[in-house]
């Protein structure tokens, strides 16, 4: 109720729905914020929902999307095949797919493909930080910012290796035990590196789904890479507090700033 008196107030314009990448007969749908006064070269964000691999859908950030569309920003809100339908890479080839369409539409809807962002939760906030660690060339993003995000797939692993039934495990189709390399391959805790684009972190300390410390280890790692990281604590908070109160409001407003600090400058390489 919250969210949706949130997207009404701020966003009078409905999104349009988009195909962003086909699969023989399986088209891949997003929701397409554009901004209400038109015009070009405008930074854009995709975002990635959350619902451990297995659930959720694309609405998830409809109010933040929405509202950064009405301050200068194009917003792409995307579905990706979800852990009942493909396997890993699947989701991941899909993130990238929407970066790469959004880069090639860019001048039709008013984006400058130079500048694109990633926001994801949960499971969402594992794929763009993965996206946003190994894109090159047209996968390639200049900001990422991840709320409560799985970044550390071994150490889930490792808490039971012969489990098969857990959301891990169901999304990379093996157990720890049968492929250890398989879970440090899409950690983006272990894919660390110096020229990493810059990252935004927020996290509740109080979350029993993903613990808090893997979002202090990544910005540890971050770091340690000299790759420019923030993390936002939200004290007291569980899993999921980005889209409720009090903490929907000051981490829009974080997010916002953080994609205006990091992509709000025009980039001529």
């Amino acid at each position: 109720m919250f969210c949706a008196l949130l997207v009404s107030a701020v966003f009078a314009q409905s999104p349009v729905p988009v195909v962003y990448a086909t699969y023989g007969t399986r088209q891949m749908q997003a929701d397409l914020f554009l901004l209400p006064s038109g015009g070009s070269a405008h930074p854009a964000v995709v975002y990635v929902h959350g619902g451990g691999w297995s659930g959720g859908n694309r609405k998830q950030f409809h109010p933040q999307a929405a509202d950064m569309a009405a301050k200068g920003f194009v917003g792409l809100a995307i579905e990706y095949r979800l852990s009942g339908e493909a396997k890993y890479p699947a989701a991941l080839e899909d993130v990238r797919a929407a970066i790469r369409w959004l880069r090639a539409n860019a001048k039709r809807y008013g984006a400058d493909p130079r500048r694109i962002g990633l926001a994801g939760g949960s499971a969402g906030g594992h794929l763009v930080a993965l996206a946003g660690l190994t894109g090159k060339g047209p996968d390639a993003v200049q900001a990422v910012a991840a709320f409560n995000p799985v970044l550390d797939l071994v150490g889930f692993g490792r808490r039971d290796p012969a489990n098969l039934t857990g959301p891990v495990a169901k999304f990379l189709g093996k157990t720890y035990a049968e492929d250890p390399a398989l879970y440090e391959s899409a950690s983006p805790l272990s894919l660390v590196h110096a020229g990493a684009p810059p990252f935004l972190l927020l996290h509740g300390d109080a979350d029993t789904t993903v613990p808090y410390r893997q979002s202090a280890e990544m910005k540890a790692a971050l770091e340690k890479a000299q790759v420019r990281v923030e993390l936002l604590t939200a004290e007291g908070a569980a899993h999921g507090f980005f889209n409720r109160p009090p903490w929907f409001e000051p981490t829009r407003k974080r997010m916002e700033e953080f994609f205006v600090s990091t992509l709000n400058k025009e980039k001529h390489e």
